[in-house]
């Protein structure tokens, strides 16, 4: 009986199984006909640094064709020309936008496709173009490199500007304004030592006290205004009295002159009349003047009546 194994026939079963399996997968991942898939376009104005021939294409997240071809476009040299084959069961639209996306870590880039307008026609071929041309906008890495361009711009604009403002000239400046604030705050440390602070607390105190007091005398400067006025009321009315009474006097001295022009002068008649009126004009004078005289009095005994206190009159014995 023979044991001896030919490794050699096994190992080439075991890779033509490999290569079946492998031709299998492809016929299944391939489109059965080249009636099912379109060529287009796609103009990139960045760098295309890990996007590779049969690179994926997807419609978001889902694979619809491969890149076919990559070159330099021969109409302008600054753009890198993809050629890439689609599934023609993709809605590829004239608002399409193609996107260079990175996978993961791994360095490598696929191209990614959004619709755009879901109503916008069909994308058609461009006169002079062989196949119709996918517009394409910034990757994340063209944005952020951009970004970083402007910043470094901006940054340098700063640094620039910092230098110009530290100048020889602006530094003595800077330096003389920093001594001065130093001793400024020195000098204000020395002022507002504790005993300053002390007597500072103590003015705000004696400051609270006096507004206090101010406080406590304003209802009573109202109590003297509402006084006064009543006072000057009654001295109103008695004014009016007697120049009521004047009036009347003068009626009569007038009726009197009439009388004597005329003849008719009767000294018991004139009396008469102008008795009462002379007696009540002097009653009222009288009282007005001795009101006067009485809140004279009251006040020069006790002045602080004005604003603090009334002063209390004291009763005689026996009285209540």
């Amino acid at each position: 009986m023979n044991n001896k194994v030919n490794y050699t026939a096994v190992g080439l079963l075991v890779l033509f199984g490999f290569i079946l399996i492998f031709g299998f997968t492809y016929w299944l991942l391939k489109p059965s006909a080249e009636s099912e898939t379109a060529k287009y376009l796609i103009h990139f104005d960045e760098s295309v640094l890990g996007l590779n021939i049969d690179a994926p294409v997807k419609y978001r997240g889902i694979n619809v064709g491969k890149v076919s071809q990559l070159r330099i476009n021969p109409n302008n040299t600054e753009q890198v020309e993809v050629l890439v084959t689609i599934l023609k069961s993709t809605p590829i639209k004239s608002s399409t936008v193609a996107k260079l996306t990175a996978q993961g870590i791994t360095g490598l880039s696929y191209i990614n496709l959004s619709l755009g307008d879901n109503n916008a026609p069909s994308i058609k071929v461009s006169k002079g173009e062989k196949y119709p041309i996918i517009k394409t906008v910034p990757s994340f890495f063209e944005n952020f490199e951009q970004s970083l361009g402007t910043v470094s711009t901006q940054l340098s604009n700063t640094l620039t500007k910092t230098g110009e403002l530290l100048n020889e000239e602006n530094q003595v400046q800077i330096t003389l304004l920093l001594k001065r604030s130093a001793g400024f705050m020195d000098k204000m440390e020395r002022l507002i030592n504790d005993e300053t602070i002390i007597n500072f607390h103590k003015s705000m105190k004696n400051l609270a006290s006096a507004s206090k007091q101010v406080d406590s005398i304003l209802p009573k400067v109202d109590v003297l205004v509402d006084k006064s006025i009543l006072w000057e009321d009654k001295i109103a009315k008695t004014f009016n009295s007697i120049m009521n009474s004047y009036l009347d006097i003068k009626a009569s001295a007038d009726e009197v002159k009439k009388a004597i022009e005329s003849g008719e002068f009767n000294i018991k008649e004139i009396v008469g009349d102008i008795i009462p009126t002379m007696n009540n004009t002097l009653v009222e004078m009288q009282h007005l003047i001795i009101e006067i005289e009485g809140m004279l009095n009251r006040y020069e005994r006790s002045p602080g009546d004005i604003l603090f206190k009334q002063e209390q009159i004291k009763k005689g014995p026996g009285e209540n």
